[in-house]
């Protein structure tokens, strides 16, 4: 009997340090891929920031009232970005109202509504896919269908309508994870107080998947903002001294969509024209037409991180 229990304390006492080494190694391996992800992170971070110190450092200085308001010039001095900016804004206004109200339906839809099957299993391999289709995609797509199969034109609609498209994969998969990860708790207690599924997702599921899925909305606006190859695909200007009429007017309706058929120009176009000269004037005009460009996206991030925060904090509260 000692002698058997002897040997099971032994093969205990045996199984306990294995354990023990086991979980040891599985350490060692988690502060080896920590350090690993620290280091790229860093590496990553110093280039981003090594980038927009450049920036800022060439441009800067060039960012005046002046620089805001004028018109592009073949003067460097001179030269502005009033119709860039302005061109984006628009562009983006287009890419918002088309992009987000049909990717929060399509991804509502899918998440809640369509039947499981080979079909629903189809669409969602082709959106996740869709998300990662190269931009130039959707440019040549947007100038074969838009512009030579509908004769839309070379103009701010069919920007707009391109960038939705490169936008609505994120925003539709945004809407879906964010969705998904509402506890089912309160579907079912929902269901429980006897909602029906409208209420249950007008009342229940949209307003806690709220700061998820604009967060998703604006990130994908955030990109859409700095995207070239898609709107020099559709034929983009690089050189515009006019402005499209204004959306809001002083006559009844008060709205105006003629500007939605005039040509355009964004700021990634006026940067990228500006460092194909060779005098160094346009080059500090086009960094300076970057640090615009990149504190327009932050500022959207940014926005985005604001909403959430709110909104959750509404929800928790």
């Amino acid at each position: 009997m000692s002698t058997a229990t002897n040997t099971s304390a032994g093969e205990a006492v045996q199984t306990h340090k294995d354990a023990l080494d086991a979980v040891h190694r599985a350490k060692q391996k988690d502060l080896l891929f920590a350090t690993g992800g620290l280091i790229v992170m860093a590496i990553a971070m110093t280039l981003l920031l090594t980038l927009i110190g450049d920036l800022i450092i060439r441009g800067a200085g060039r960012i005046d009232q002046n620089f805001m308001t004028s018109y592009p010039s073949r003067l460097p001095e001179r030269a502005g970005i009033l119709s860039a900016w302005v061109g984006s804004l628009l562009v983006i206004l287009v890419t918002a109202f088309l992009a987000i109200p049909i990717g929060i339906g399509a991804g509502l839809y899918l998440e809640e509504y369509a039947r499981k099957g080979w079909i629903s299993n189809f669409i969602e391999v082709n959106v996740s896919n869709l998300a990662g289709v190269p931009s130039i995609i959707y440019g040549l797509l947007a100038l074969g269908l838009f512009v030579y199969g509908f004769n839309f034109g070379k103009t701010i609609l069919v920007a707009g309508m391109t960038l939705a498209l490169l936008i609505l994969p994120i925003v539709i998969v945004s809407t879906r994870e964010a969705v998904r990860a509402i506890p089912e708790i309160i579907k079912e207690g929902a269901y429980g107080l006897g909602a029906d599924q409208w209420q249950v997702m007008w009342n229940y599921i949209i307003p806690a998947a709220r700061p998820g899925i604009l967060t998703g909305a604006i990130v994908g606006l955030s990109r859409a903002i700095g995207e070239t190859a898609p709107i020099i695909t559709i034929g983009a200007l690089t050189f515009i001294a006019f402005l499209p009429p204004a959306p809001i007017t002083g006559d009844f309706p008060f709205i105006s969509f003629a500007w939605l058929n005039d040509g355009f120009t964004v700021l990634p176009i006026q940067m990228f024209n500006w460092l194909s000269r060779p005098q160094a004037g346009f080059h500090t005009a086009a960094a300076a037409t970057g640090v615009v460009l990149i504190a327009l996206t932050f500022s959207l991030n940014g926005i985005a991180i604001w909403i959430r925060y709110r909104l959750r904090k509404g929800v928790r509260n």
